[in-house]
């Protein structure tokens, strides 16, 4: 930076901009403290670092620009830079640094201040951008401290954008509530048991409250009880019906999940028939028949490497698998088609004679599995 250019600034406090409108348009100057040692001072407690940088530069850019033009004698020699057509020139220049939201987008931004009404967050806009404390979680809390604190980087959805008014209202209950969201469509397609909470009754049945949202247990989902008051902020397992985002919607059944623990119990190495249900990038899931259903992983379809499941599997398939696992209580049963091969890779290069010969490979794990549990009782280890 020029220091003739600097010398030239009026650093008198009267020469700072006092009228209404001059303070509306330099809201994003309020971190500006003083003038002195002919250079401006900005409070970097409240500002983060990426905004310290754009007003820096603007700074600059407003200063040199005015300053190269003297060197160059398009300006008198006698003339002086005044603070007022620094702070223009500033503002214009800041204006190419600024940033446009509209709602809906995704942002991040740096918090730095939280009082009891919420977070103040830079966003890299002329104006900070606001976090209501009722928008700073899901579960309900009281104060935005209990969630944020200075200098947490976080990202933000905005609710609510008014330039006019020169604020922008954020959401970090939204972001939230979105991974909540997908959080409950991977259960679904699980088809686990998942625990609600009954947090209200009415005469079609009740409200539950599952992974942070709330969703409805029809009458006619509910097993047969006494007394459905008596149900009232108590925990029950229950299974998903229908999952809708865009509508905010979720019915859940309780009878569907009392019916999932009278189901087949499977020991480890069983073999087991079933349909592919849907094909993901991490594995399949199989329909094994009577509302059971488990998890074929990718890593276990073959001793061979597999990029891609859908190049080896497709939705309606019929194949044998074993079974590695199983929790009822939750309804989840990880397969395996990988120990079911005579040779390793043939589910990739032959699947029908991995479904011919399962029977016959799956007990010969079990005798090895039963072999190796009685050497771990004979040498004293808890198999």
């Amino acid at each position: 930076m020029n220091p003739a250019a600097l010398s030239t600034v009026s650093c008198s406090s009267t020469d700072v901009p006092t009228t209404r409108s001059r303070a509306h348009s330099t809201q994003h100057l309020q971190p500006i403290r003083q003038f002195g040692c002919g250079c401006l001072r900005l409070n970097t407690r409240q500002l983060q670092r990426s905004r310290k940088q754009k007003f820096d530069t603007c700074f600059v850019a407003a200063v040199e620009a005015p300053s190269a033009a003297s060197n160059t004698g398009e300006l008198d020699a006698s003339q002086e830079l005044n603070t007022q057509d620094l702070y223009k020139r500033f503002e214009q220049l800041l204006g190419q640094y600024s940033y446009s939201y509209k709602q809906g987008d995704k942002v991040k931004g740096i918090v730095f201040r939280v009082d009891q009404r919420g977070a103040y967050v830079d966003v890299g806009a002329k104006a900070a951008a606001t976090c209501p404390s009722e928008e700073c979680s899901l579960v309900g809390v009281q104060r935005a401290t209990q969630v944020l604190k200075v200098d947490d980087e976080r990202e933000f959805i905005v609710v609510r954008d008014e330039y006019k008014g020169g604020e922008i209202r954020l959401s970090l209950r939204k972001i939230e509530e979105e991974i909540c969201w997908k959080r409950v469509a991977q259960l679904q397609e699980e088809n686990v048991t998942v625990i609600g909470k009954v947090v209200s009754i009415n005469k079609g049945g009740l409200m539950v409250e599952v992974e942070n949202l709330r969703g409805f247990v029809p009458m006619s989902q509910i097993p047969n009880v006494e007394n459905v008051d008596d149900l009232m902020d108590k925990s029950m397992p229950v299974k998903f019906l229908e999952i809708d985002q865009e509508r905010e919607r979720l019915v859940f059944s309780a009878r569907k999940a009392a019916d999932s623990k009278q189901l087949k119990t499977y020991n480890i190495g069983d073999v087991a028939e079933g349909v592919i249900q849907s094909i993901k990038p991490y594995g399949a899931f199989v329909d094994l028949g009577k509302g059971m259903s488990g998890l074929l992983h990718i890593s276990q379809i073959s001793f061979d490497r597999i990029t891609n499941v859908g190049s080896i599997l497709s939705e309606g398939d019929k194949l044998k698998v074993m079974i590695l696992s199983q929790d009822k209580d939750r309804g989840r049963m990880s397969l395996s088609t990988k120990k079911l091969e005579p040779t390793p890779g043939d589910m990739l290069r032959d699947p029908q004679k991995v479904y011919e010969r399962a029977d016959e490979m799956a007990k010969a794990f079990q005798e090895r599995l039963a072999q190796a549990e009685a050497t771990a009782r004979a040498e004293g280890v808890q198999f």
